[in-house]
């Protein structure tokens, strides 16, 4: 293993256990419910995703912010004063700040530390998408590569993590900015699903319209079964917005369509549900890489 600690942000959506298994460490993002802000702990430390979810439901203002400055600065220099260079792979600039912040804090911190190297990576995604290109830098952590190498094996294999999403309702995408779109999509969508990728520029946007749920679900596998490279080597990470009966269905509708190695479910975190709102679903895996710009 090299001397390289990965860093992340609470966009990734990455569990205790993801983190610990592959040892992941990340910076922590804030999300404001009615004027109240809180850090977006990747642990749920501050409400259950029932409880987060539910504040939405109840139609209370939900927002988040980037990464702050400070935040990078207490944890690059944990790492780097434990003698760890650092790659951080933050949420798509399209959706966030953070990777510009990281940008200006980075060669502050290698100046504070002189010969360790701090290297920000856009991985073009957010969500469980950046989670995977964060899982993909700790196995070439454990491969003994530098901090550089990592970076730019990311950078270049970034665009072959593809995102698959359906939300209920557009409204929470729509206040947030997060996705991309034409008046003609956003028009009345009464019992129709969109299904959500991330594009080329790593911004969200809509490409296709489903009528209903479990139809929704079904596009989502199809979508993923026809994208997806060597299934039997992968993992398929299915993630959902305080949903865990559809996210099971949705599950074994991946088992029963794709011979992949494993199929994990995680929540979706309060980051990105604040964008997308309950009951959204999403798949995430390895495969053909994304060229669609929308």
């Amino acid at each position: 293993m090299s001397n390289v600690k990965i860093i992340g942000d609470s966009c990734s959506d990455l569990s205790k256990e993801l983190r610990d298994r592959y040892d992941i460490g990340y910076a922590k993002m804030n999300v404001v419910i009615d004027g109240e802000e809180k850090p977006a702990s990747l642990d749920w430390e501050y409400f259950t995703p029932a409880e987060f979810y539910g504040f939405m439901r109840a139609g209370k203002r939900v927002t988040t912010t980037q990464v702050p400055a400070g935040e990078f600065e207490r944890v690059f220099s944990e790492a780097l004063e434990a003698g760890f260079d650092v790659v951080y792979i933050g949420c798509s600039g399209k959706l966030s700040g953070s990777v510009n912040t990281a940008r200006v804090v980075a060669p502050q911190m290698m100046e504070k530390y002189p010969g360790r190297t701090v290297r920000v990576v856009d991985p073009l995604n957010a969500c469980m998408g950046e989670g995977l290109a964060l899982i993909l830098a700790a196995g070439l952590r454990d491969q003994g590569k530098s901090a550089d190498e990592i970076a730019d094996e990311i950078e270049a294999r970034c665009l072959t993590i593809n995102q698959f999403c359906t939300v209920n309702s557009l409204d929470a995408l729509k206040r947030a900015g997060r996705v991309k779109a034409s008046k003609a999509f956003f028009g009345n969508l009464f019992g129709v699903k969109p299904i959500i990728i991330s594009d080329a520029t790593g911004q969200n946007v809509p490409v296709k319209k489903v009528k209903g749920r479990e139809a929704s679900m079904d596009e989502l596998v199809a979508l993923m079964k026809e994208a997806v490279i060597e299934p039997e080597e992968q993992t398929v990470y299915v993630g959902h917005a305080d949903s865990p009966e559809d996210a099971a269905r949705l599950a074994e509708k991946v088992r029963a369509a794709i011979p992949c190695r494993d199929v994990y479910i995680f929540d979706i975190g309060p980051i990105i549900g604040g964008s997308i709102g309950p009951d959204a679903l999403v798949l995430y895996a390895l495969g053909k890489k994304v060229e669609f710009v929308g």
